[in-house]
């Protein structure tokens, strides 16, 4: 059976459609060997003013996303010197506010998706608001507390450790 050009040329797209599809699946997305109490570490060698304050385990994990399908793999909190704990009343040991937190996935496309729910979170509570940075699969989130250029300082170390 004999095809006609039409048919020759849809199949030859289609063929070509399914290559780009495979290649791009086959793309490098970033990407990192550590785990988020090794992040915070790296962060602190990268010159930012933090401290490890808690590696989280799915016994003591508040959001209970550890381990569990499309959670992190890994989250450790850190307080930053920049941030005034009188100015954040109430809050405890890991909390956010005093510093910050890394969350690790095991893919960027789960990080996206902690992101953007953490973002809509706070436009919907301002109180919940912070700083949210995410390269690969890793989330930094920052405390509100922070000037904007000293959060950002995040975001430029994260690019340097997420490869």
């Amino acid at each position: 059976m004999f095809k006609t050009p039409q048919k020759r040329r849809t199949g030859t797209a289609v063929a070509a459609g399914l290559l780009i599809f495979t290649l791009a699946g086959c793309a490098s997305a970033p990407t990192t060997t550590m785990n988020a109490t090794q992040m915070v570490e790296a962060l602190a060698k990268q010159g930012l003013p933090v401290s490890l304050t808690v590696t989280y385990t799915a016994s003591n994990d508040p959001n209970k996303l550890l381990g569990k399908p499309n959670g992190y793999t890994s989250k450790a909190s850190f307080t930053d010197q920049r941030v005034d704990a009188a100015k954040v009343p109430g809050a405890k040991q890991g909390d956010v506010g005093l510093g910050g937190s890394v969350e690790v996935f095991a893919t960027a496309g789960d990080a996206e998706v902690r992101a953007n729910l953490l973002k809509e979170s706070a436009q919907k509570v301002p109180t919940l608001a912070e700083y949210s940075y995410v390269k690969g699969p890793v989330v930094v989130r920052v405390s509100k507390e922070l000037m904007p250029m000293d959060a950002q300082e995040y975001e430029g170390a994260l690019g340097k450790l997420v490869k």
